[in-house]
C-alpha cells in the first residue's frame, strides 16, 4: 500500500513546483478485494486497498494528490461502486466520488513521526489534518462564513417545517394512568419496549408529565438505600403519581441542590409547532422526547396525544431534504473532528475541559447509575483497560430490570455492568439489536455521514474510536448537533 503512495509521490514530483498531499481513500462497506481508480490516475490505474487492522469491512490506501480537483470511484469485487455518504456527482465514467485538495503554498505536508507516536496535529486556518493513530489526511477547510451560512439554512428549514412531518403513515403512542401502581408502570414500558410514556391524569382530563426511564433510575437506587422508606412490597400500590409528587425531596437528598432533574411544568408542543421550537425544547430541557398534543377545544379540553417528537425525528427530517443538495450545506464535508461538536477525551494539560464518563464492565451497576443521575449523561461507555470500546450502557438499560422481576432479587452493589447488559440481551426486539445501539465513527469521518447514522432507529449516539484499537475518543450524541446548529 505504501509502495504505492510513494510511486505516485515520484510520479507527480516530475512536475516542478507541485506539492503533494497525501490523502487517505476509505472504502468502509467491505468485501473480498476492493482497488481505487481515478481521474489522478487517468483512470488507468487499480491502487490495491488494504482492510484495516482490527476492522475487516473497512479497507484503505494513501495516494498523494496535487491541489485541486479530483474524481474516483472504487472496484469492489468486479463491481464499480462510489460511496454515496461522501460528495459525487454525475461524471464521464459515470457516478463518481469528488474531493477538493486546498493549496497552501508554505505547507508541505508530509508523514511525520508525530502520526505513528498518536499526537494531536494543530489545525490551521487553511486545511484540518487528522491522525487515526496510523495514518494521516489533510482534508479542506471550510470558512466561517460558510459555516454560518449553513448553520442559518438549517435553521430556516426547520422554521419553515411543522411538526405534522414528523407523523409516521402509522403507529402507536403509550400514555399511562397516574393513579397506575409504578411496578405496573415499569413492567409495561418494558413489555412495549419503549423507556418513556407521557402520564394522563383521568380526574383533570389532561396529560401532566411524563415516566421516563431516569423514575426508574432513582427508584431502584431509593429501593436499594436500606434507609429508604420505599419498599419492593410497597411499588404494589405506590402510584405514579404519589413518586411524582415525593420526586422533589428525593432529588435533594440524591443531588445536594434538587434542581438538576425537577421539571415541575409538561413539557410538550403541537402539531403546528415549528421543528426549531421542538428541536429547542428538546435541547434547552434536556428531556429525550416531546408529546405532541392536539385539541379541537379553546380550552385545551379533550387533548389527543398524535406523536412523540424526538431529535432523531428532526435529524431525519433534515437528511432528506439536504440530501440531494447537500452542496448548499458545505459544512456536510467537514470531518466531525474539526467541528467544536460533541464530548471529547480531554488532552494532556487540558484540565478545564469536563472529562468523559467511561467504566470498565467489571464496575457495579449502582457506580453506573450514579455516573448516568450524578454527570447527567445518558450514556457511558463501557471500555476495556486499554479504553477500547465493548459496549455502550445507556439509561434506557434499565428497564431491561423489569424483566421477569429481576430489580426485586439483585443487589447493586454486587452486580457488575457486564451482567446487567447480559441480563438485558434478551429484552432486545429484533428490530433494536445491540448491535444498533453500540454504534461507532472515526474522527475523520463527515458530519454528513454522522448525521446520516444518528438519524437511523434507535441510534442516540455515536462512540468517536481510533481506527483499528477502538480506543474511545470521544461521543457525539443527537443534541450535540442540534446544540451546534441551533447555536446553543
Amino acid at each position: 500500500m505504501f509502495n504505492q503512495s510513494m510511486d505516485s509521490v515520484r510520479d507527480a514530483g516530475d512536475v516542478a513546483g507541485t506539492v503533494l498531499i497525501p490523502m487517505r481513500f476509505v472504502w468502509p462497506y467491505g468485501g473480498r478485494s476492493v482497488f481505487l481508480s481515478g481521474s489522478f490516475t487517468r483512470w488507468s490505474q487499480l491502487l490495491p486497498m488494504s482492510p484495516v487492522e482490527g476492522c475487516p469491512t473497512v479497507f484503505q490506501v494513501i495516494y498523494s494528490l496535487p491541489p485541486g480537483y479530483h474524481q474516483y470511484k472504487f472496484f469492489v469485487d468486479g463491481e464499480w461502486r462510489h460511496d454515496e455518504h461522501q460528495p459525487f456527482v454525475p461524471g464521464e465514467y459515470g457516478i463518481v466520488n469528488t474531493v477538493f485538495l486546498a493549496t497552501d503554498p508554505n505547507y508541505i505536508p508530509v508523514l511525520t513521526p508525530d502520526i505513528a507516536s498518536g499526537n494531536n496535529m494543530d489545525v490551521d486556518n487553511e486545511q484540518v489534518r487528522l491522525t487515526d493513530g496510523t495514518l494521516s489526511e489533510v482534508l479542506p477547510r471550510i470558512s466561517d462564513a460558510d459555516v454560518q451560512i449553513s448553520c442559518q439554512r438549517i435553521s430556516a428549514f426547520l422554521s419553515m417545517h411543522t411538526a405534522y412531518e414528523l407523523f409516521p403513515e402509522s403507529g402507536k403512542v403509550v400514555a399511562l394512568d397516574v393513579d397506575l401502581p409504578v411496578k405496573q408502570a415499569f413492567h409495561i414500558l418494558h413489555e412495549q419496549g419503549i423507556f418513556m410514556a407521557p402520564l394522563w391524569d383521568f380526574c383533570k382530563g389532561q396529560f401532566v408529565g411524563v415516566l421516563s426511564a431516569l423514575d426508574f433510575i432513582l427508584i431502584l437506587r431509593e429501593l436499594g438505600n436500606h434507609g429508604s422508606n420505599l419498599t419492593e412490597e410497597e411499588l404494589e400500590t405506590h402510584t405514579v403519581s404519589a413518586w411524582k409528587e415525593g420526586k422533589s425531596y428525593l432529588n435533594r437528598q440524591n443531588n445536594g441542590h434538587g434542581t438538576a432533574f425537577s421539571r415541575p411544568f409538561f413539557i410538550h408542543a403541537g402539531p403546528y409547532d415549528n421543528l426549531k421550537d421542538i428541536a429547542m425544547k428538546i435541547v434547552q430541557k434536556e428531556v429525550s422526547t416531546v408529546p405532541i398534543i392536539h385539541s379541537s377545544s379553546e380550552d385545551g379540553s379533550f387533548p389527543q396525544l398524535l406523536h412523540l417528537a424526538s431529535l432523531s425525528g428532526i435529524l431525519k427530517c433534515i437528511c432528506r431534504y439536504f440530501r440531494n443538495c447537500s452542496s448548499s450545506l458545505p459544512i456536510l464535508q467537514l470531518p466531525i473532528g474539526a467541528i467544536p461538536v460533541g464530548t471529547w477525551m480531554p488532552k494532556i494539560g487540558e484540565s478545564n475541559r469536563r472529562p468523559l464518563a467511561m467504566l470498565r464492565p467489571s464496575a457495579s451497576l449502582a457506580s453506573a447509575l450514579n455516573l448516568l443521575v450524578q454527570a447527567q449523561v445518558s450514556s457511558i461507555p463501557i471500555v476495556d483497560d486499554n479504553d477500547s470500546l465493548l459496549d455502550v450502557y445507556c439509561r434506557s438499560d434499565i428497564t431491561a430490570l423489569a424483566k421477569d422481576r429481576a430489580y426485586t432479587h439483585i443487589n447493586l452493589d454486587e452486580m457488575t455492568v457486564h451482567q446487567a447488559l447480559q441480563l438485558g440481551q434478551d429484552a432486545y426486539s429484533p428490530y433494536e439489536l445491540r448491535s444498533q445501539r453500540c454504534q461507532m465513527c472515526l474522527r475523520s469521518d463527515s458530519l454528513h455521514k454522522v448525521m446520516e447514522r444518528l438519524a437511523n432507529p434507535g441510534v442516540r449516539r455515536l462512540v468517536i474510536v481510533e481506527a483499528g484499537s477502538k480506543r474511545v475518543e470521544g461521543i457525539v450524541s443527537l443534541s450535540d448537533i442540534f446544540k451546534f446548529f441551533l447555536g446553543e
